[in-house]
């Protein structure tokens, strides 16, 4: 069975609403990234998340409505599914809740909206229309007739849906025009595009009809000429009234009074994608090469439009969606870039405020490691986890190479000293008063250190603090109550004052026992003497509460104690990998649980990792698993059992405080890793802090909130992030990154980019192939394609340096297209092969002019296989001479239609064809003077239109399309018959909802039973650009 796991939440933003819907008195933002929407309220200094909520199903339109006795705004959302609902928040709970849904307004018969689907709500609150297919109107009558709104008491009432078709097709904007009165019926002004290609406008009345239903009239049809490249259409709020058409070439404003346009070209010709209303005489305008532009209406005395002005004011990224938020700050929500909050700070001058990264959309991508460096896309069952994964994001001027590893984050201050053996760290305080801890209390082998902060930040190490024992190793250290310290160490148990040094209290294990564990809180100590002997005591003057021995049976393995008082107590046993919770008082067991048949508990750790539940408890074994449990302390329960492997040796737990009375948990093991709670579950993330050997938290007034870790080497001051991000480092191309190769051996990457410029009002295309420094993340050398040439494909490959064919390089191939297919020529791309130099240039090896675009590159037992526009051909690198290299066809075979894309596994080549699914072809070397053949071994014989393909098995091929269906294609060898051998037959499918535009196959080594197997990684474009590993169920 296969699944898909997200590893990159969405991050482009189409749609963006402002509303008051978190509170009646504050306004807030909320945004859809696919579908996930958040809602962020405005900071001086930007945005601040206040609440994410996914919904089944990405969003396709948002609009905000207010009942007319709802204290707030609710907000209307449509999805791609068909599904209608409105949320409103609840704030005791703190949630969005759903107040009415909507039956699906999908009709069957009809064709989706070509030009995106609409979401129009009358100005005086009467009615709703939705737009999402050609030639229908659904409108959703808001109140009643013969209602007054004032009695109107929810939303819930809102009616039924009513389509109504009218003859206007490919509408390109729509708008309700604002009326003077609230008993004129709303005007629905639609522009659209006719049947002969020319743009109208033309304005709908929508009332009741005799049978309390909502009806469109014939409208009425403006008779002039309008702007070809018209686009938006933005209505004009009182008292100035009508509606602005705003064009390529051209804004006009229309008169609802005169039904008149008026039309003023403009300086330069450009393309509208986006506005926001500022006032009633200011709006705000985006381009798409990510121009800010100002638009300003002049008004004479009687609010009468005279003139108006447009101002360029400043470059953003390529604008989806603007929201006008407060003070001359404009939310830029982008699908091609990042996404920003910018501040007008002058006429013709923009600030950026805040920017939100996004990795939409990406075209290619390229494991450059599995958090290993072993390259290749190969790692191990317990490697980090944090692949780092190079994207080619964005569209032309926000073009990018962006270097994208999801984990949670480290980031090292600096190192304290250099020290080998350090078995605990202990962070405390030399001023009981003061909020934040100044002292690290390092436990050695046979001794301990002590290193103080002072307030900016200086170290020094002390040689004695507070008359502890600094010739042994420390088990526990804590500050407690009335400015003592607490000291335990392998020979005895001791109290401390701050102030004066002195030893208030001390107790000693009898018998010449040595303590091996110990644990503490407010209230009581714990500690294991070895043999199976626990001793309890009171922490006001080290009373004995219980001394008892166990059994030699029943060996002591760890111990712990809630962190607050409590009256019980947790023991891990060897025997059956026990884990009891026992009395303190008496030490006597309560309830015990079987953690483990194959392990043994070796650290506990009880920590509140959720809010409003029950504690956790987490039990480290010795081969690498983490068992938790829920502990009910009134019950004293376990319960809710769950297990997972973090490595091959046992972790040490820490807890680490992340606020409001909530930790988290770092777990060191060969792969450290951070757990914590989100969403009402427990999330184990990758650390990249491979060498940490423990740690400690570490709240100092120069560095607050980070952590104090030791390594074998060394100690080390760092900052821990909260929970798993996406980290990603960012290379401006400013072009299109198309396609994508890495080579390991040059520590380079090959890209091969797209460049749009405007020269003379019209607009051209560049290509270029850059080589890309893998450390420094810089551009080294670029060479460009010809006029009309786009760059198709790219790879890195290892080729014949010279005649003798042992003797091998590491070159670059790319593939080419050329644009212009009116004119007949007899070569339509190239196969160019680069070399680079000592100095890291590129220069050309050979290259071979061939009939049709080379959409697609692999190697095959030493040779290129490129896919054409309709024919797969083997290509041999010979030297004809010493220096003169030439690409040979050594085999050809016919597509059904058209390759999109190529895998190669040995002599096997499988071909994703556009209409025709998959095929696989089977390569094979001529003999006795035979030429080399390409000859079809087996086939998908479903009419799919496919977009990628990988071999994600041996036989096994994951396979995605256009409607952004994905499938997993099988080959059956064992078959009986020959006619099965050669069939690809499917074993699982899903729809993801998303068009995947590559799909990268890793290899994982495994242990022997593993329950599953990552396989491949998939990138995917337009709203959801999301990174999903595909793992596979044995």
């Amino acid at each position: 069975m296969a699944y898909i796991v997200p590893i990159h939440r969405p991050s482009s933003i189409r749609h963006a609403l402002k509303l008051n819907f978190l509170a009646a008195d504050e306004e807030c933002l909320v945004v859809a990234k696919a579908n996930r929407l958040e809602f962020y309220t405005q900071k001086p200094d930007g945005l601040a998340l206040q609440h994410s909520q996914a919904l089944y199903g990405r969003v396709t339109m948002l609009q905000k409505l207010r009942p007319a006795l709802a204290p707030t705004d609710h907000l209307f959302v449509g999805t791609d599914r068909f599904m209608y609902f409105t949320l409103s928040w609840n704030r005791e709970k703190k949630q969005t809740q759903t107040e009415k849904t909507f039956e699906s307004v999908a009709d069957n018969t009809a064709r989706e909206s070509q030009t995106g689907e609409r979401c129009q709500v009358d100005p005086s609150g009467r009615f709703m229309t939705l737009e999402v297919y050609e030639g229908i109107v659904t409108v959703i009558p808001l109140v009643q007739r013969g209602k007054k709104r004032k009695q109107e008491s929810e939303i819930a009432l809102m009616g039924d849906p009513v389509p109504q078709r009218v003859p206007e097709m490919f509408v390109r904007s729509s708008a309700f025009l604002r009326t003077r009165s609230a008993n004129e019926k709303p005007q629905l002004a639609l522009l659209y595009e006719d049947t002969h290609s020319r743009v109208r406008l033309k304005l709908r009345s929508l009332g009741f009809n005799s049978d309390n239903t909502a009806e469109l009239d014939d409208g009425e049809l403006y008779a002039g000429e309008l702007d070809i490249g018209a686009s938006h259409l933005i209505p004009v709020e009182a008292p100035i009234y009508g509606a602005l058409v705003v064009g390529e070439t051209s804004v006009g404003y229309y008169d609802v009074d005169t039904k008149k346009l008026v039309t003023v070209p403009l300086e330069e010709a450009t393309i509208f994608v986006a506005w926001a209303s500022v006032d009633k005489q200011r709006f705000v305008f985006a381009d798409d090469y990510g121009r800010l532009f100002l638009f300003v209406l002049d008004l004479d005395d009687k609010d009468k439009v005279t003139s108006w002005s447009l101002h360029e004011i400043g470059q953003t990224s390529r604008a989806s969606t603007l929201v006008y938020l407060d003070a001359g700050c404009i939310f830029v929500g982008s699908h091609q870039g990042n996404s920003q909050v910018v501040k007008i700070t002058g006429e013709k001058s923009l600030e950026v405020i805040q920017t939100f990264q996004n990795i939409a959309p990406i075209l290619d991508f390229t494991i450059m490691d599995m958090g290993n460096r072993s390259g290749e896309g190969q790692t191990n069952e317990y490697s980090s986890g944090q692949a780092r994964l190079v994207t080619g994001s964005g569209a032309y001027q926000d073009g990018s190479l962006r270097s994208v590893r999801s984990g949670v984050g480290l980031e090292e201050y600096g190192i304290l000293g250099e020290m080998d053996s350090i078995s605990n760290l202990f962070s405390l305080k030399s001023d009981p008063s003061s909020p934040y801890a100044d002292t690290i209390l390092v436990s050695l082998v046979d001794e301990s250190r002590v290193f103080r902060f002072d307030n900016q930040g200086e170290v020094e190490e002390t040689d004695q603090l507070a008359g502890l024992d600094l010739a042994e190793s420390t088990l526990y250290a804590a500050n407690i109550s009335q400015g003592r310290i607490l000291q335990i160490t392998n020979s005895r148990v001791q109290i401390t004052d701050i102030e004066g040094g002195m030893t208030i209290s001390e107790w000693t294990p009898p018998g010449g026992h040595s303590i091996t564990a110990a644990s503490a809180n407010d209230t009581h100590i714990l500690l294991s003497l070895g043999r199976g002997t626990v001793v309890a005591l009171g922490i006001e003057g080290l009373s004995l509460i219980k001394e008892k021995t166990y059994s030699a049976k029943r060996q002591i393995s760890c111990i712990a104690l809630p962190p607050k008082s409590s009256t019980v107590c947790f023991l891990g046993f060897w025997e059956n990998s026990n884990v009891s919770v026992c009395s303190i008082d008496s030490l006597d067991v309560i309830n015990s649980t079987e953690v483990s048949t194959d392990s043994v508990p070796q650290s506990l750790l009880l920590t509140q990792i959720f809010p409003d539940q029950p504690p956790t408890l987490f039990v480290a074994l010795a081969d690498g698993n983490v068992v938790t449990f829920s502990f009910n302390a009134t019950t004293n329960i376990l319960s809710g059992k769950k297990s997972i492997i973090l490595g091959t040796r046992q972790p040490t737990l820490r807890a680490l405080p992340r606020g409001d009375g909530l930790f988290s948990v770092f777990a060191t093991c060969e792969n450290p890793s951070l757990i914590y709670g989100s969403e009402g579950r427990l999330v184990y993330s990758a650390v990249t802090a491979e060498k940490a050997t423990t740690v400690a938290p570490f709240d100092t007034e120069a560095y607050p909130g980070s952590v104090v870790m030791a390594t074998s080497e060394d100690l080390r001051l760092a900052h821990v992030d909260p929970e798993r991000s996406t980290h990603v480092q960012t290379l401006p191309v400013h072009e299109t990154v198309r396609r994508i190769a890495y080579s390991p051996a040059l520590k380079a990457f090959g890209l091969g980019t797209i460049r749009r410029v405007l020269k003379a009002g019209e607009e051209l295309l560049i290509s270029h192939f850059k080589l890309v420094d893998e450390i420094q993340f810089r551009e080294l050398d670029t060479y460009r394609l010809n006029s009309d040439e786009l760059i198709e494909c790219v790879m890195r490959c290892s080729l014949p340096d010279g005649p003798d064919s042992n003797d091998r390089s590491e070159r670059f191939v790319i593939g080419t297209a050329y644009l212009d297919d009116d004119n007949a020529m007899a070569h339509r791309g190239r196969v160019i092969v680069l070399e680079v130099t000592e100095d890291r240039k590129l220069k050309v090896v050979t290259e071979l002019a061939v009939k049709g675009g080379c959409r697609c590159l692999a190697m095959c037992d030493g040779n290129i296989v490129a896919a054409l526009i309709k024919t797969v051909v083997i290509y041999n690198l010979e030297y004809r001479s010493e220096s003169t290299p030439e690409l040979v066809k050594v085999a050809t075979f016919r597509c059904s239609t058209a390759p999109i894309d190529v895998v190669v596994n040995g002599s096997l080549i499988t071909i994703a064809d556009l209409m025709k699914s998959l095929v696989i072809l089977q390569y094979s070397k001529g003999e006795a003077g035979l030429p080399d053949k390409l000859a079809e071994v087996a086939r998908h014989y479903q009419t799919t239109w496919a977009t990628a393909v990988a071999e994600v098995d041996e036989n096994t091929y994951l396979e995605s399309d256009a409607e952004g269906n994905l499938v997993v294609l099988t080959r059956d060898l064992n078959s009986f018959s020959e006619d099965d051998r050669k069939r690809l037959v499917m074993s699982s499918e899903m729809q993801l909802g998303e068009m995947v535009n590559r799909i990268r196959r890793i290899d994982v080594q495994t242990a022997s039973d593993p329950i599953v197997i990552p396989r491949a990684f998939l990138a995917t474009v337009r709203t959801l650009p999301t990174l999903s590993c595909l793992t596979k169920r044995f």
